[in-house]
């Protein structure tokens, strides 16, 4: 093994860590009031994010006395919640809230939504039980119009258990251990929390697909009623497109010169879907990816029946004050941008479903999205996810399952369920091009399975079976993960395309905005900050652009933003500093194109 790779994975965990504030950190009493779910939208809905009483013990039933306030929605860990502390696999952590809503809001049914509780809640109303959720990533509601005794004081509490990184759960980069590349735990409500009113009769989903070469729409609707559903498609208040049904599919026939989508031009199509007693506001992009040979027989990604690069990067997601809660919407848009303006087209999100806001930022800004699936199981066995990989044995059988800490039958069967709930959640996000349920080995097991899996789900996306390596052979992409080394590529294959899904990791720690000044992960580090630049644009410069030629359809630079230990971000840990040379990493992006 390399010499600087076995440092790496050697480091300790010695620490001297400070508390950063991001630009947003300054939230108020009612943080994160926007709409919470544009892509399947009503206008009677109450936001109840905000202060809440909270407790943290050893019984699962919620206390009589509270300890305190947190505010919803950021984690107790984080310091934006106004607590601080980090939640045990062994204690429990109980909320408490009440909540009013006027006469007219109720329209006959009233639901109960949760953009995301780590990891397992129960939810009680006026003392009643109400519902529970297992997964800490994906949301979930509940009906609750029974237990709603007066609109003017109603009463919320919710139990929530997190093991963390201790059992088979997902987890992802979480760690009560934080040390190098595993970052700070977070547990509880990290969502915005919300009550919705729809009435007796409604809509309760459509799954949008788009026939991109024949110029259609297929809605799948899920509803509760039998009458009629009608689809209205406005460009800007313009209508250019109507259909009705009685059943459970909407096919739309949209005009010839429709206008796609791109991250050059990412235009939505608005439409309203109207029943004789609901009416939802969601939208569509016109948009088609696929994996096909190119004129030289070369399997590139395409977009639009054009072959497309994707030049992205590395995206986890945390924030120094609010960890997996970003500060506010304009935080979200922020990262989005900052990655737009450097030239890149494409993030890909590292292991971690965000919430529905930053989906529809990404389809509105034009951001092509890889989506990671949560990683999860139990303790990594080294050998398998990091050791074997850097010497090059990368094609491990994934259904051993005890080698990838899968041995629990019940652990593979939650990870496939919350897969799913994953896969139909995000399933009309525009900006997601790609599924990637595995990461280097995490956990990883039956990738070939979830191949099939996905292509049933969802046939219009892209697989990345095995991000990195253990290769199972299946799915739409080669994806490789290199560092240490120079970036060389194997011949390509006659069906998928290569992309080097991660790479780089250079780092330049900038002392007076950094989360540790102590102990740092770093894969390649240099002291200035014009080092630091100048080193990127060479490795891009000999290694990427020429692998193009060769067959590269992608990549993914890591990564966005540093992360507590590890400062190889091109924003420091709390935005405040862009580490890049933006003119550089335009250029940069301007040759990672096939028309260059």
């Amino acid at each position: 093994m390399d010499k600087q790779a076995l440092q790496v994975l050697k480091k300790g965990n010695q620490s001297d860590t400070r508390v950063q504030l991001t630009p947003w950190a300054d939230v108020g009493n009612r943080p994160l009031q926007e709409y919470p779910r544009p892509q399947f939208a009503r206008e009677s809905y109450i936001n109840l994010n905000g202060w809440w009483d909270y407790c943290i013990d050893s019984n699962f039933n919620p206390p009589e006395v509270y300890q305190g306030r947190i505010l919803v929605p950021f984690s107790p860990e984080s310091i934006l919640s106004g607590v601080g502390k980090q939640l045990s696999p062994t204690q429990y952590l109980h909320y408490r809230t009440q909540f009013s809503y006027p006469k007219n809001f109720n329209k006959g049914r009233i639901l109960l939504h949760f953009g995301a509780v780590d990891n397992i809640a129960q939810v009680w109303v006026n003392g009643k039980n109400a519902g529970s959720h297992s997964g800490g990533y994906n949301s979930f509601s509940l009906d609750i119009t029974n237990l709603c005794e007066d609109q003017q004081s109603n009463l919320l509490e919710i139990t929530v258990r997190d093991p963390s990184d201790t059992s088979y759960y997902c987890t992802g980069k979480q760690c009560l251990d934080r040390h190098g590349m595993w970052y700070t735990a977070q547990s509880g409500i990290w969502q915005t929390v919300w009550i919705e009113s729809v009435p007796d009769e409604y809509i309760s989903n459509a799954f949008v697909n788009i026939d991109y070469d024949n110029a259609k729409v297929t809605v799948s609707l899920q509803k509760n009623f039998d009458g009629p559903v009608t689809a209205i498609v406005y460009d800007g208040r313009k209508e250019v497109a109507k259909s009705d049904c009685t059943g459970s599919t909407l096919t739309i026939e949209m005009p010839k010169d429709f206008k796609s989508w791109s991250p050059e031009d990412p235009f939505l199509y608005k439409v309203m879907y109207i029943s004789r007693r609901d009416k939802v506001e969601s939208y569509f992009g016109m948009r088609k990816v696929d994996v096909r040979r190119d004129e030289k027989g070369v399997p590139r990604l395409y977009l639009n029946n054009k072959k497309y690069f994707q030049s992205g990067l590395l995206d986890q997601g945390y924030w120094s004050d609010g960890l997996y809660t970003a500060p506010s919407d304009e935080a979200m848009i922020y990262d989005i941008e900052t990655a737009k303006k450097l030239g890149f087209n494409m993030l890909r999100k590292h292991i971690k479903v965000e919430p529905m806001r930053w989906y529809y930022h990404c389809d509105k800004l034009g951001m092509l999205v890889w989506q990671d699936m949560p990683s999860g199981g139990g303790r990594q066995h080294k050998w398998v996810t990091m050791i074997s990989p850097f010497l090059g044995l990368r094609r491990k059988k994934d259904n051993k399952y005890r080698a990838f800490s899968r041995k629990s039958l019940k652990g593979r069967q939650l990870f496939k369920d919350q897969y799913i709930e994953m896969l139909r959640q995000l399933y009309n996000c525009v900006c997601i091009c790609t599924w990637v349920p595995f990461n280097e080995g995490w956990g990883q097991f039956d990738a070939l399975k979830f191949v099939k899996l996905t292509k049933q789900i969802d046939p219009t996306r892209i697989v990345d079976h095995a991000s990195g390596w253990h290769d199972q052979g299946g799915g739409d992409v080669l994806s490789l993960h290199i560092y240490f080394k120079p970036i060389r590529l194997p011949r390509p294959e006659q069906d998928r395309c290569t992309v080097v899904t991660e790479f780089g990791g250079y780092t330049h720690r900038d002392m007076e905005h950094c989360f540790n000044t102590g102990a740092m992960f770093s894969y390649k580090d240099f002291d200035s900050v014009e080092e630091y630049n100048k080193a990127v644009e060479q490795l891009f410069d000999k290694e990427v652009v020429p692998a193009i030629d060769k067959g590269l359809s992608g990549c993914v630079y890591v990564q966005l933003s540093d992360v507590e230990d590890e400062v190889n971000g091109l924003l420091t840990y709390d935005r405040k500093v862009l580490k890049a040379d933006a003119e550089m990493f335009k250029r940069i992006n301007e040759k990672l194109k096939y028309d260059r």
